[in-house]
């Protein structure tokens, strides 16, 4: 399975377009927070084939009631809140978007993937069994803007600088 990882878009709906070939080409979608505005889910919906696109909340989201409207209304996007634990692969699977909060379900042992993003810097840290991984920033505000892609067969991450 290719899982596509983003996080900290940030309103910046031209990288999200550069970055939508690989989220097209991916199994499903994991968003790690900071969407901010409702557009983004618009093209989050439209963008992504109807994948399966995971989101949870950052601490720069914006109008939360109109985003987990749009997300109701589309069969692809799963809005989790502050927190999600799905499976994908067989694998357990949490994003959250905070970096201490990552690192310590990572250390629990508990989960094979942990997603997260926030500090906007590309992550990608074994942690026993686990794979701790920030895809870094979408938005490009400190100059690399990023995407990580994980490939459960062979447990690789490819960071694709857009």
């Amino acid at each position: 399975m290719r899982i596509a990882v983003i996080s900290d878009s940030h309103d910046n709906i031209w990288k999200l377009a550069k970055a939508m070939p690989h989220l097209e080409a991916a199994d499903v979608v994991l968003h790690c927070g900071d969407l901010i505005s409702p557009f983004m889910i618009a093209r989050l919906i439209k963008g992504t084939g109807g994948k399966p696109v995971h989101v949870v909340w950052g601490n720069n989201d914006g109008d939360k009631r109109l985003l987990t409207e749009l997300a109701a209304s589309a069969e692809n996007i799963h809005l989790h809140g502050d927190f999600a634990e799905i499976e994908l692969d067989g694998l357990k699977v949490v994003l959250n978007h905070y970096p201490k909060i990552a690192r310590a379900l990572a250390e629990s042992g508990r989960y094979d993937l942990v997603c997260y993003g926030h500090d906007h810097i590309a992550h990608e840290e074994w942690i026993g069994e686990t794979l701790l991984l920030n895809p870094g920033e979408l938005m490009g505000l400190n100059g690399r803007s990023t995407l990580a892609l994980y490939n459960t067969a062979s447990k690789q991450v490819a960071f694709v600088d857009l």
